[in-house]
């Protein structure tokens, strides 16, 4: 089996900038899908300006955004100012959103500090046209804590709408079966119990999900060098309740191109950025993967596996990796 994972590269500086070299995109600059579905911007999601030349006047009936949680990746700010940037990207998303439609936020909780910036999102989103539709939770497989807690083993999504956009009931059942009986209920003068009334041998996804896998990586899906990779099961369950065939998605922090790769799956087009032209550009060889082999990630390779073979400085810095902890370089969740 072939091994040639590249480590996060938010925590490898060196080998993030060496890529760059080999990003198609610059600052400002938009890749626009030659099939004329979908867009890649090299765009900042809290400006006005950007993201109207990223949607050329359309509208969008879905946006799942995964910010960075201001946790342990990428830049930490003083909380006021994380919640400042997060109403402006949240000004440009209704923006690009239609009347009536659906917004996601994947959004953390930290534990060790009052529980920030969760809290302080909701209480910010009450100030803006969004209603609050639910609070999901999605069980991850691993966690972190300590002797003295609970280990932390949940991720965070949080549910809003405009208008009154569709909801596909049937788009989202799980792969769970229906096995625990009760629930009786009177129907016509009959006591009935769950089991009979609903003709679906499988449970409707509620507002806990357990039976979607943490991306690892083993999982053919798995994308070396990103952090915090959302797994395809979990957008295609939103893409699918909160969205119809030939819709518009938006994902204004692509990273790892999961919302991308799943509009595809879908018979989506989807609009994506990211201020990172090497993420944009991951993206971009994700869609590009999977319309040429039908693989949706690189499982234990890499995105920049051509390169790797003739680059001696990106050879030299991938050495240097090599002490790292080799659990900690394959798992990029």
């Amino acid at each position: 089996m072939i091994n040639t994972p590249i480590p996060r590269l938010d925590r490898s500086p060196e080998l993030r900038n060496c890529l760059l070299k080999y990003a198609r995109l610059k600052s400002g600059e938009i890749w626009n899908d030659p099939d004329g579905k979908h867009k890649v911007g090299c765009l900042d999601a809290a400006s006005q300006t950007e993201i109207e030349k990223l949607m050329d006047q359309r509208k969008a009936s879905l946006a799942i955004q995964d910010p960075p949680y201001n946790l342990v990746a990428f830049q930490e700010r003083e909380l006021n100012e994380y919640i400042r940037w997060c109403k402006q990207w949240i000004t440009t998303t209704e923006y690009a959103l239609a009347p009536d439609s659906s917004l996601y936020v994947w959004l953390g909780a930290d534990q060790k500090s009052g529980f920030q910036p969760l809290p302080d999102f909701m209480l910010m989103m009450r100030q803006t046209r969004f209603l609050a539709r639910s609070f999901i939770t999605m069980r991850n497989q691993r966690g972190y804590g300590t002797s003295k807690n609970w280990m932390a083993v949940r991720q965070e999504l949080l549910y809003y709408i405009k208008g009154s956009p569709i909801f596909n009931v049937d788009a989202e059942y799980t792969d769970i079966p229906k096995i625990l009986r009760g629930y009786y209920k009177e129907i016509d003068g009959r006591i009935t119990e769950n089991m009979e009334r609903s003709k679906s041998e499988n449970i409707r996804a509620g507002n806990v999900w357990v039976d979607v896998q943490q991306v690892f990586y083993r999982m053919e899906e798995n994308v070396n060098g990103c952090y915090a990779q959302k797994p395809l099961k979990s957008a295609e369950r939103i893409i699918r309740a909160s969205s119809n065939k030939g819709d518009l998605v938006l994902d204004f922090f692509c990273h790892s191109g999961s919302t991308l790769v799943s509009a595809e799956i879908n018979n989506r087009a989807c609009y994506t950025a990211d201020t990172d032209p090497v993420y944009c550009e991951i993206a971009i060889r994700r869609l590009e993967r999977l319309r040429e082999t039908g693989k949706a990630g690189w499982q234990n390779r890499s995105p920049f596996e051509k390169e790797m073979q003739h680059d001696s400085e990106l050879k030299a810095l991938l050495a240097e990796t090599t002490e790292i902890d080799e659990g900690k370089q394959l798992t990029l969740i």
